[in-house]
């Protein structure tokens, strides 16, 4: 498939490039003690991963521990409820632990263990990742440090205690707004000091190469699965595919499976309470070119120029920046990336919980928003959402904003 004139066929051959830009994004803009840090983990990766060794335990992981592959649901009363619109999501929150995170945590720690580290390290903001991370370390027997900010440790009480009880050690990061862009900062400095007996696992496909294409790649599985699902279930490939995106993760798994078919692919970003900066975290949507984290993307500024104060009610997606691979995919115009408000994700949160018995994280729900967007606005066809992860953490948060509606 070409679009724009720009051809998919190599695509995960060409992009990213030796030096891990996707165009002009991307790349590892990273102190010098860093790099034979990131080298060392680069090399680790392209060898370990054509290894069949690796890949033959990765698989058995994700059948026997994880419950993978997971299956696709198609939601017949919210579809007859808006229209000929036919609406499928892609259940990650039926993967082990409740979210898409798992599936790049397991390969990262099994690519630690495979390195000889003894400790991993990591940012969390929804607190999936950290939960996801402190798993896979219990698994392999690894220590595990999670970085978190104290506005994240109060609203994902759940999923910190859950942390805890895996094993892990929970730092509280109060500087700044103590959200996840603090978490990344203090994690990434806490790497730089530690860097040769652990590895750093990096949440989701930002930071310096290797990490956004490591991240895809292990995500890939989600899109893999949900293409060859489909076209089992329904004979033909879904009309549009969406995924909410705050780094990318998630919806980079998920648009890897369709970037070379004829699909229309929807990346959704937190509007939050508003257009004005601070109240929300669209990055591509209202931010420009810059660097932070070690990567070059599209990300949020503020009037000097640094990372601007971000907000979304989904903890999992207040990032000032999006993974580079997403800001390149904007540019060619392969993917479209649009917003959704707090108050549309809040209903659609509810709307799927009583149609269709499944309760969806914050974060998934701004994604099953769109796709009731979108539904409304096509005559026929089908829409695939990746539900991302399952809102069981996001209850007590929920319940003293919202109310039970």
């Amino acid at each position: 498939m070409t679009h724009n004139n720009f051809e998919f066929t190599n695509y995960f051959k060409n992009y990213p490039d030796n030096n891990g830009f996707y165009g002009r994004y991307g790349g590892a803009f990273i102190p010098d003690d860093l790099k034979k840090a990131m080298a060392e983990i680069t090399e680790a990766y392209y060898t370990i991963c054509k290894s069949s060794k690796f890949i033959g335990e990765l698989r058995k992981i994700r059948k026997e521990f994880q419950g993978r592959p997971t299956p696709i649901s198609y939601l017949e009363r919210l579809s007859n409820s808006l229209g000929d619109v036919q609406l499928y999501v892609k259940r990650e929150d039926l993967n082990h632990t409740g979210a898409h995170k798992l599936n790049h945590c397991m390969g990262e720690a099994l690519l630690a263990k495979y390195m000889g580290k003894k400790k991993v390290i990591a940012e969390t903001g929804a607190g999936q990742h950290g939960v996801a991370l402190a798993t896979a370390a219990a698994y392999f027997g690894l220590e595990c440090d999670i970085y978190m900010g104290s506005v994240d440790i109060k609203k994902q009480a759940p999923n910190v205690a859950r942390m805890k009880i895996l094993g892990a050690n929970v730092v509280e990061v109060t500087h700044g707004l103590a959200t996840l862009k603090e978490a990344v900062d203090a994690a990434f400095e806490a790497y730089c000091r530690e860097y040769k007996d652990c590895i750093y696992c990096i949440g989701s496909v930002v930071g310096p190469h290797p990490f956004p294409m490591m991240v895809r790649d292990f995500q890939s599985v989600v899109g893999i699965e949900a293409r060859e699902q489909f076209l089992e279930m329904t004979g033909e490939l879904p009309d549009a595919v969406v995924a909410c995106v705050g780094g990318g993760s998630n919806a980079m798994g998920m648009f890897s499976g369709f970037l070379n078919d004829p699909v229309d692919i929807y990346g959704i970003e937190p509007l939050g309470r508003g257009e004005r900066l601070g109240d929300h975290a669209a990055s591509l949507q209202y931010g420009e070119e810059g660097v932070m984290h070690g990567f070059n993307s599209i990300m949020l500024k503020d009037e000097n120029g640094e990372p601007a104060p971000v907000y979304s009610v989904a903890s999992g997606l207040d990032y000032p920046s999006s993974g580079p691979e997403h800001a390149f995919l904007r540019d060619i115009g392969r993917v479209k990336y649009d917003v959704i408000n707090d108050d549309e994700t809040i209903d659609a949160f509810f709307t799927l919980s009583r149609m269709e018995g499944i309760i969806p994280a914050i974060e998934s729900s701004h994604a099953v928003a769109y796709g009731i967007k979108l539904a409304k606005q096509m005559k026929h066809g089908s829409i695939l959402i990746n539900l991302s992860g399952r809102g069981d953490k996001d209850m007590d948060y929920i319940i003293e904003h919202y109310g039970i509606r």
